[in-house]
């Protein structure tokens, strides 16, 4: 895994988990709701992450939708998993993960550069180092 960016420290899944929910909002994602916040956060999320601590982004296909995430110190993490329970569920959670591998590029298509930065902003600014 490559070093984290020094603005945020070390990768600790805990403190991510713990600062995602308040990094996220419809600047980020326009899926965001305030019952399920990770909805739609996936691959903007992925990509942050990516950027900020390394290791490497891998998808899974829900139906005819990629669903992205991250591969951190060989195991597969998630950040967004609680989209699929929250209220408002738009997809079920995989029953299995293919783990494909992806990238950053692949990841961010589509996503405006605003919301990759107004992620990345937040989320620095939530882990507060």
């Amino acid at each position: 895994m490559s070093d984290a960016a020094p603005e945020v420290g070390p990768f600790d899944e805990a403190r991510l988990r713990a600062a995602l929910p308040s990094a996220w909002s419809l600047a980020t994602a326009v899926q965001w709701t305030a019952d399920n916040p990770a909805s739609g956060q996936c691959n903007v999320t992925a990509a942050v992450v990516h950027d900020l601590f390394g290791g490497e982004i891998r998808r899974t296909l829900l139906g005819d939708v990629w669903h992205y995430y991250n591969w951190i110190d060989g195991r597969r993490v998630d950040l967004t998993d609680s989209q699929f329970t929250a209220p408002g569920a738009r997809f079920a959670a995989p029953e299995g993960y293919q783990d494909v591998p992806s990238h950053r590029a692949e990841a961010l298509t589509g996503i405006p550069q605003r919301e990759y930065d107004s992620l990345r902003a937040a989320l620095v600014k939530a882990l507060g180092t």
